[in-house]
C-alpha cells in the first residue's frame, strides 16, 4: 500500500495527503460518466477530510484552499472544476457536504459533519458538562474557553444556528433572541 503524499505547501505540513492527490490525471474531471462520478467522490472525501483536520468551515471560491493544488507535480484543479465539485457536494449525489450561502455562489459551508451530527456533539458536550438546564450564548458556544477544545470552536454563527435548530426541533433545546447575545437553553 502506498504511503501518503506528503504536502504540497508550508502552511499544511501535517495534513496527509491520499496517495491520489499525486496523480495528475486527479486534476481533470473526466468526460466518463462513472469515472467522474468516482473522482468527485474522492475530491470530495479528501475537501472534508483537509476542512476537518485543519477546521474549517467556510470557502471562497476567490480564495480556495491549496488542497486543489499540488506544486510537486506541476497541477491544480481549475476554478471551473472547483465550483462543479461543490455543486456535486451541495446536491444530494454529494450527500449534501457543502452548502452554498452566497447569492453570487461564490461561497460555501463546509458540513464535514451534518447538521445532526454537529447538533448530536453539542447535546453530548452539554450531557457531559452539566449545562442542562442552564442559558449560554452563541459566543459561548463559539468561543468561549468551554469550548475551546470542541470542534465546532468558532463555527460560523449562523451554521451553528441551523446546528442547534435541529436540537429545537427534537425539544431538547431554545434559543432565545436574535443577535450574537441571544441565548440557547438546553433540556
Amino acid at each position: 500500500m502506498a504511503s501518503p503524499t506528503p504536502p504540497t505547501t508550508a502552511s499544511n505540513v501535517t495534513f496527509p495527503y491520499p496517495p491520489h492527490h499525486s496523480f495528475p490525471p486527479f486534476y481533470t474531471l473526466q468526460p466518463n460518466q462513472t469515472t467522474l462520478t468516482r473522482q468527485l467522490a474522492l475530491w470530495s472525501q479528501l475537501l472534508l477530510s483537509y476542512s476537518s483536520y485543519h477546521h474549517t468551515f467556510k470557502m471562497s471560491l476567490s480564495s480556495p484552499p491549496p488542497l486543489f493544488n499540488n506544486a510537486r507535480i506541476h497541477r491544480s484543479l481549475s476554478p471551473l472544476d472547483i465550483r462543479r465539485l461543490l455543486d456535486f457536494m451541495a446536491s444530494s449525489d454529494g450527500e449534501s457536504r457543502v452548502e452554498w450561502i452566497s447569492k453570487d455562489r461564490s461561497t460555501v459551508w463546509i458540513w464535514w459533519r451534518s447538521p445532526a451530527e454537529w447538533a448530536e456533539a453539542i447535546a453530548t458536550w452539554v450531557d457531559e458538562t452539566g449545562q442542562k438546564g442552564v442559558v449560554l450564548t452563541i459566543y459561548e458556544l463559539r468561543e468561549s474557553e468551554a469550548v475551546e477544545k470542541q470542534e465546532w470552536v468558532g463555527m460560523d454563527e449562523d451554521m451553528l444556528r441551523r446546528c442547534l435548530d435541529v436540537l429545537v426541533k427534537k425539544g431538547r433545546a431554545q434559543v432565545f433572541g436574535q443577535a450574537d447575545g441571544s441565548g440557547v437553553k438546553f433540556f
